[in-house]
């Protein structure tokens, strides 16, 4: 189910010697951007959370797809991993790979914006969670790290890639009363706790203390 092509840019990427480091610069290029000092350690801190958010990208696919596949979302689930596997194969992309580690950040987010919407969307109408990881906190601060106007380029794909799954005819379906007893007989519940929590003070010094949403 996980892209080789994904996997492999991401075990290049991320395991070269000076991937740290060249999240670092962004990180404060993005500080100069806010207009904000952060503390060498804050730097490091934030930038090792970039890069566990790109790290996780296999793992989430493959939470999402083995969940979709457990309540009848293989159809739309596939839809939407087919689009991101494509954006992580384009040249042309919002911050282009050819830079390394940090070209990466928007496939990253891309992917797993993407697969945290259908969760929200199912929670909504279901009462249930699709997969308990809770990416929106991680999401919203790489968001906030990539700031204007690439965050609004790639909230455009993760719309435009829900809308061509056709992921809410495919949940309201679910959520129709005659499927809600094989929902709630069938849901699952997942112990793994591989989320990258921000860290929060870090990135407030290199954000700013308000969001650039």
């Amino acid at each position: 189910m996980i892209c080789t092509t994904i996997q492999s840019q991401i075990e290049s990427n991320c395991k070269a010697d000076h991937a740290l480091e060249d999240i670092i610069e962004l990180m404060v290029a993005v500080a100069a951007r806010n207009n904000q000092t952060p503390a060498e350690n804050s730097l490091s801190s934030a930038a090792q959370f970039v890069l566990d958010y790109i790290c996780q990208v296999p793992y989430i696919i493959q939470v999402a797809w083995t969940a979709a596949t457990q309540v009848g979302l293989e159809q739309p689930m596939q839809v939407i991993l087919d689009a991101v596997t494509s954006y992580w194969q384009r040249d042309d992309d919002v911050i282009p790979d050819s830079i390394g580690v940090v070209g990466l950040i928007d496939d990253a987010y891309c992917t797993l914006g993407s697969l945290q919407m259908v969760s929200d969307h199912y929670r909504m109408l279901t009462g249930k969670y699709l997969f308990p990881e809770n990416l929106g906190p991680a999401n919203r601060n790489i968001r906030n790290l990539l700031g204007q106007p690439y965050a609004a380029d790639l909230d455009r794909f993760v719309m435009e890639t829900l809308n061509s799954a056709q992921v809410m005819p495919a949940l309201q379906q679910l959520a129709a009363p005659e499927k809600r007893t094989h929902l709630e007989s069938n849901h699952t519940i997942w112990s793994h706790d591989s989320i990258p929590q921000a860290p929060d003070d870090a990135l407030r010094e290199i954000i700013g203390p308000e969001s650039s949403d």
